[in-house]
């Protein structure tokens, strides 16, 4: 099993990694008092694999000392478990900016006279779990992306770091447009083959419904338009660090226009190598 304690400074970027590994299978929990730590290790490793990855975000909130914690921490590199500790930090100049631009107070400010002071009280504080850090990342300069990626070049496993995932689906306007769709694209300027009696209770994934509506040269056009889009947008939204793209491909019913582009859809986007899913939300209903 493997135990990733994300550990820092306050304004360091804690939250953020922990979001960008959760992202790629991590269970996280935030905040968890180190007596309680080695219990929830024994619990997850029980867990018949559904927690074989977990990060714990742990720092000053949780005690004024850091004694118990990196006794809990040299216990758990003792036990078969793949223990790593990551520290982020930020120069002090930084971290006020950050605080004063979100407008939240610091941890140990009601403790001190400033938050210059309780920056400095806190780096005192965490020097020593800073010691045993297997990783420090320093996240003065870095913007969202440039975190992202390098969490997930150190701890992605088999996700590639900076990878973007594409999920496809269709839809039938008459049943709504999906709520998480980032992208919409409307094909009900097709010709619709619910018009024809022996396709009408066929879909878009059929042989007979997926011919037709790709026998018009406006279907041809649109895909190939289309993709000349996807060649040119996913690279930037990967670069952007976005890890999953929602596409909704819409006709009227959603059983076969949206359908049939989606599908071929599907394949193309497979072909650039992207990770791809395929869902068609509307195509069994009525």
């Amino acid at each position: 099993m493997e135990i990733l304690i994300i550990s820092g400074l306050s304004g360091g970027g804690k939250s953020k990694a922990a979001s960008f590994l959760e992202d790629v299978g991590f269970y996280i929990v935030d905040n968890m008092p180190a007596g309680m730590i080695l219990k929830f290790a024994e619990f997850c490793a029980a867990g018949n694999g559904r927690y074989n990855r977990v990060a714990l975000v742990y720092d000053v909130r949780t005690a004024d000392t850091f004694d118990e914690f990196l006794g809990v921490l040299a216990t758990l590199r003792e036990r078969e478990y793949d223990c790593k500790l990551l520290f982020l930090e930020a120069d002090v100049s930084a971290i006020i900016k950050r605080y004063k631009e979100t407008r939240r107070r610091h941890p140990l400010q009601d403790q001190s006279d400033s938050l210059e002071e309780a920056v400095n009280r806190e780096i005192a504080m965490m020097a020593p779990v800073r010691s045993q850090a297997d990783v420090v990342i320093n996240s003065t300069t870095y913007s969202t992306a440039r975190l992202r990626g390098e969490l997930l070049g150190l701890f992605g496993g088999s996700h590639r770091a900076g990878e973007l995932m594409v999920s496809l689906v269709s839809f039938g306007f008459k049943h709504g447009l999906p709520l998480e769709a980032d992208l919409v694209f409307d094909v009900r300027f097709m010709p619709n083959p619910f018009y024809i009696d022996s396709m009408r209770h066929k879909t878009g994934l059929d042989r007979e419904g997926r011919d037709y509506v790709f026998s018009f040269q406006e279907t041809e056009q649109f895909l190939e338009k289309l993709r000349d889009l996807l060649r040119f947008v996913l690279p930037l939204y990967q670069e952007e660090g976005k890890t999953v793209l929602v596409m909704a491909i819409g006709c009227t019913g959603g059983h076969h226009r949206s359908v049939a582009v989606t599908h071929a859809l599907a394949g193309f986007i497979a072909s650039l190598g992207y990770q791809v899913t395929e869902n068609h939300r509307d195509m069994t209903r009525n």
